[in-house]
């Protein structure tokens, strides 16, 4: 019999590693939780009363059979993050299984602990109704920068790459995500801050199938995880002094946690006799297959938070496995498609009686309009989709089936070019096309490059070199006739690219058109232009100018593991500034330098360290000169 007392531990966010470190982890996040929230302890300590009078009084914890509904939040970096709903299900089957005790490795319970076993009486349900009242999968997902989280809650915001939780008094918050530093899962016990309540697991210890990895592929990280967060603490009472405690009165006072699969009978140093320490508990540290146990006085402890006064009470109310009432409003009638040009439609519909919005549904992604049409963005040039609305009806009466899908077709196919003007892949079999004359081409591998050559004049010196419909992204650099380069046009995406230079030496001038990253079209040609002009270009917001004293672009390596430098020639006869911006690919600028430059060479060392893995983007500007480049973060 161990002594009831408060073990403050764990609490508020803690972590429940499973790693040697997970111990000072977890009281170090303690510490800071404590010190961020001056009420945690008392509501800590008011739970921990309510508890002791439950269990004094249900020393068994018999009560009705509580069900709770789950919500799966999955954030997710790469394709093998992103868990199946095959594998969400193999979770759900765990959990029900354990906390029920209809857990097939029940049966390898010592005799001894065969009465000590318990039932918890503890259901779980997918969530059919989201707080909104709408029907739901009980399932949400997002794609991510974040490459790896930690327990800092970040997966748990949207703002931090994460997904917000919902309502914590009436579902189960549980994110599925990569985690570092070995971290299997944590879990916020009751008395913690509602924003971030529930249980975070790692995708490869999620559930008994898919990305689930031995020896943590039964799906008992979840139930450890959610034991905590209904309240029970390590079996060893993270103290190796055998004066810890996990509060519940028949688990063995035991020195310390256990790994991989112990042998039975195990004792150790504060549980000397047969049948000595229970290793199967499912609050110990042991592997998936070799823990298959609550006890009854744990399951008093998990009860008391739904009985009167219990902290978790809401979830006994909650409807969120209910789901919501039949569809009352009608399917969209009247569905087309119009004004389709290479990157964006107009879908159109009539209106429906009692629709406070609309679903516009185009392929894996849904957009939400409140009127009877929406114009759908950033679509792929030559490119056939299909799109189907649905409405969402007013009050908790759910959303219309959709309506059926409609075909449409984006412009912008090429048709094959009839001159791909290969072999063209280096500098020096350049081939001459005609100035002033549009021309068509293919980059057709990851490895192919295509060099051109044209030649101005003294009578039209100025050049401005275009490239368009772009079926990748590919960026474009004008060469000087001695090999120099004049400028870079390197735009996110299939953007146009484009690159003045006026009053050049009459010569003969050369163009590269590359994929980024092995970026490439075998079938659809770009379109290439090389303009001479007596009249001098005027640049547009987007055109790089040769000219204009920023030339040789260039940064290395590319890609980075963490430093990068930045070379760039002036014709600057004076120090003058430069602003430099690096931005994310959704447009986030990331870091602002403004750096004085000189005449000529000019080298600025750029610290890319601190920055996610993924491609970046560094705008200079100079006066009303903008050049773009890339570079790749790849540690």
């Amino acid at each position: 019999m161990k002594q009831l007392q408060v073990l403050m531990v764990a609490i508020g966010l803690s972590s429940s590693m499973y790693a040697q470190q997970r111990v000072c982890e977890s009281m170090t996040y303690l510490q800071q939780s404590l010190n961020q929230d001056a009420g945690l302890k008392g509501r800590m300590e008011a739970i921990e009363e309510h508890t002791h009078q439950f269990v004094k009084a249900n020393p068994k914890g018999q009560r009705a059979v509580i069900t709770i509904p789950v919500v799966v939040h999955v954030v997710y970096n790469t394709t093998a993050q992103n868990v199946s709903a095959t594998q969400i299900q193999s979770q759900m089957d765990v959990l029900n299984a354990d906390f029920r005790k209809l857990n097939a490795d029940a049966s390898l319970i010592p005799s001894a602990w065969q009465t000590t076993a318990a039932d918890c009486e503890i259901n779980f349900c997918m969530a059919q109704r989201d707080p909104a009242g709408n029907a739901t999968t009980g399932v949400e997902r997002r794609q991510t920068t974040v490459t790896a989280f930690s327990t800092n809650d970040a997966m748990k915001k949207y703002a931090q790459g994460g997904l917000d939780a919902w309502d914590a008094s009436k579902y189960l918050n549980l994110w599925v995500c990569n985690m570092s530093g070995g971290i299997l899962g944590y879990a916020q016990f009751p008395g913690g801050t509602a924003a971030t309540d529930g249980v975070v697991i790692l995708y490869s210890a999620f559930g008994t199938t898919g990305t689930a990895a031995a020896p943590f592929n039964k799906g008992r990280t979840a139930t450890h995880e959610v034991g905590h967060w209904l309240n029970l603490r390590h079996i060893w009472g993270d103290d190796t002094n055998c004066t810890g405690s996990d509060l519940v009165a028949d688990t063995p006072n035991q020195q310390a946690e256990n790994y991989g699969c112990p042998t039975f009978p195990r004792t150790d140093a504060c549980t000397t006799t047969s049948p000595g320490v229970m290793t199967m508990n499912y609050m110990d540290y042991t592997d998936d297959a070799c823990m298959y146990m609550f006890t009854a006085g744990q399951k008093a402890r998990m009860q008391a938070l739904f009985a009167t006064g219990g902290s978790r009470l809401g979830l006994v109310n909650s409807n969120g496995c209910v789901p919501p009432a039949p569809v009352t409003c009608a399917t969209p009638t009247g569905v087309s498609v119009g004004s389709v040009n290479n990157t964006s439609a107009v879908v159109s519909w009539t209106a429906v009686a009692g629709a406070a919005s609309y679903n516009v549904i185009l392929g894996a992604n849904t957009y939400t309009s409140t009127s009877t049409s929406y114009t759908l963005s950033n679509l792929a040039a030559c490119t056939s989709y299909n799109v189907s609305v649905q409405a969402v009806c007013g009050g908790t009466n759910g959303s219309s089936t959709a309506s059926a899908t409609v075909p449409f077709t984006t412009t912008g196919c090429v048709s094959p070019c009839s001159d791909i003007y290969e072999s063209n892949n280096t500098t020096n079999k350049a081939k001459a096309i005609a100035v002033n004359t549009d021309i068509t081409a293919l980059i057709s591998s990851s490895t192919d490059l295509d060099w051109f050559k044209f030649s101005n004049t003294s009578a039209n010196p100025n050049i401005k070199v275009s490239l368009t419909n772009l079926p990748a992204n590919y960026t474009l650099i004008l060469y000087s006739p001695t090999g120099a380069t004049l400028g870079t046009s390197a735009n996110a995406g299939t953007t146009d690219e484009s690159i003045i230079y006026n009053n050049g030496a009459a010569g003969t001038y050369k163009v590269r058109v590359s994929g980024v990253s092995g970026a490439f079209n075998s079938t659809l040609c770009y379109k290439l232009r090389a303009d001479i002009s007596s009249t001098t270009w005027v640049r547009l917001a987007n055109e790089v100018e040769g000219e204009t004293n920023l030339s040789s672009f260039s940064i290395y390596p590319n890609p980075t593991t963490g430093m990068a430098i930045l070379r760039f020639n002036t014709l600057s006869e004076v120090a003058e500034k430069v602003s430099i911006s690096i931005f994310d690919q959704t447009g986030r600028i990331m870091r602002n330098i403004e750096h004085e430059v000189t005449e000529s060479s000019n080298e600025l060392s750029l610290d890319f360290s601190n920055y996610a893995n993924g491609l970046y983007f560094i705008q200079m500007t100079k006066g009303e000169t903008i050049t773009n480049s890339k570079i790749i973060v790849a540690k």
